[in-house]
């Protein structure tokens, strides 16, 4: 039977090795594409440890993030939601006066209850006043920064679109710094990271990597610089997978590989107005700030040696809001009271099970609009505005390309199993498909709404927010 920390009066007892559930590690990325990793395709980024730990675990290629946008995709990520659900859109910025709210349960604090150790190192991004900080939401420690890393004064467009303050730099809930140079960050996250793994081995930790990069501007320190064929971004996922060799390592040396789940994904697809300083979803249609495959299919790698047997690579569909059930199940933690919609896929990464925990999965984007449906290999999209950079010239060096919008004006049918990159509307061939997904749609409309249709949902919680 697996048992957390026991008690016996004021005192605490740590469980014996056999008895601790396991420890848990999700590194999480910013932006980064479909194609780069190595084995996901990628023709010109090395990332030889995250390589190997695909094939030393599981590599998931229809994995999606909750949302293609920064904030909504680490809601979900952390709470089991759709971030529509609990009110949490877009990106977040130092001008917002709300946040995650305190009634909603993360992985960490669900973790925290069991006797874990909570530790995270990276971007937050999920509200940046007191009552919103990591600290406040199950995490024992934060070292990182309070939303992305180009909301500072340094932005191309500071001062015509933006003006924003000064990037501050948190230890716990207390401004260490003012960035300028971000070249150190990614170091700076993986060597707390490891001390974090070294600080708990005695106890079972729940370890959150949320790093900035490669979100614009890019950074990378002296050790990676020029190292890859892709150029700046290139160098950046190298010295992200150094950062992920480093963590592997540290729980090689302290014993702690085996009982260790370490879960490798991203927040979203590649900014791609960026040009070449985005990364690539090929074969994915599009990138970030779209329901496109590109905007939320993301490479994941999951490598837990002890009950996942290495070298399989798993094609169910699955989304980020199945991570916190599934860390539920594996840890016998209890699950939020509150309505979630994740459910546990660990029967799908056992190899148990392989069709879909879900019936649908749903793509929201703004402010509650249904963009599209993932069903089974069926991926239908509603009429909607959405960006392109088809036709549009890049952007280069750190400047942004701007954006062509384009009306979606019927409802579009893709199979992105043989059709990986959306190329050919099937919808009119498929109206029996295209009927189901509708029907699923709708029930979800009743649920958590579509302001595209103006329909209010029944289900939807409010974030937190700061009352004066």
């Amino acid at each position: 039977m697996v048992i957390g920390l026991t008690s016996c009066g004021d005192k605490k007892t740590q469980p014996t090795v056999a008895e601790r559930p396991p420890n848990i590690v999700l590194i999480f990325t910013d932006d980064q594409g479909y194609q780069d990793v190595g084995v996901f395709g990628s023709p010109d980024i090395k990332t030889p440890n995250l390589d190997q730990m695909a094939t030393d675990g599981l590599q998931l290629t229809h994995y999606y993030a909750a949302q293609a946008v920064c904030s909504a995709s680490r809601a979900g990520i952390l709470t089991g939601c759709y971030p529509n659900r609990i009110g949490i859109h877009n990106a977040l910025g130092p001008d917002n006066t709300h946040g995650i709210s305190a009634s909603e349960t993360t992985i960490a604090e669900m973790l925290k209850k069991k006797g874990y150790a909570t530790g995270i190192y990276g971007k937050w991004h999920l509200g940046h006043h007191k009552e919103f900080l990591p600290t406040r939401h199950g995490f024992d420690e934060w070292f990182g920064i309070p939303y992305s890393n180009d909301m500072w004064p340094f932005h191309p467009q500071q001062g015509t679109i933006f003006n924003f303050p000064d990037l501050p730099l948190y230890e716990n809930e207390t401004v260490i710094d003012t960035l300028i140079d971000q070249s150190q960050l990614t170091t700076q996250i993986t060597e707390r990271s490891v001390d974090f793994i070294k600080r708990n081995k005695d106890r079972p930790f729940f370890l959150y990597v949320p790093h900035p990069q490669p979100h614009v501007p890019l950074f990378v320190s002296d050790k990676f610089k020029g190292k890859s064929e892709r150029g700046l971004y290139g160098d950046v996922i190298m010295e992200i997978d150094w950062s992920v060799g480093q963590i592997i390592k540290a729980l090689k040396e302290n014993g702690l590989e085996d009982d260790t789940m370490v879960i490798f994904t991203s927040d979203n697809g590649p900014w791609l107005s960026y040009g070449n300083h985005a990364g690539s979803a090929l074969p994915l249609r599009e990138g970030k700030g779209t329901a496109w495959e590109g905007g939320q299919r993301e490479p994941c790698i999951i490598k837990y040696p002890k009950k996942l047997k290495g070298g399989k690579v798993i094609d169910v569909p699955m989304m980020a809001i199945d991570l916190l059930p599934t860390l539920a199940e594996i840890t016998e933690a209890e699950l939020p009271e509150t309505i979630i919609d994740g459910k546990s896929v660990w029967n799908i990464l056992s190899g148990e099970r392989t069709v879909p925990v879900q019936d649908a999965y749903f793509f929201y984007y703004r402010v509650n609009e249904l963009f599209g449906v993932r069903y089974g290999k069926w991926k239908l999209y509603f009429p909607h505005r959405y960006r392109t950079m088809e036709g549009q010239e890049p952007g280069k060096d750190g400047k942004p390309g701007e954006y062509r919008m384009v009306d979606m004006e019927e409802m579009e049918l893709y199979d992105v199993v043989n059709d990986v990159g959306e190329t050919h509307n099937v919808a009119e061939e498929y109206p029996e498909i295209v009927a189901e997904i509708k029907v699923l749609a709708n029930r979800m409309r009743q649920r958590l709404g579509d302001s595209l249709l103006e329909v209010e949902g029944s289900e939807n919680r409010e974030p937190g927010r700061l009352y004066e």
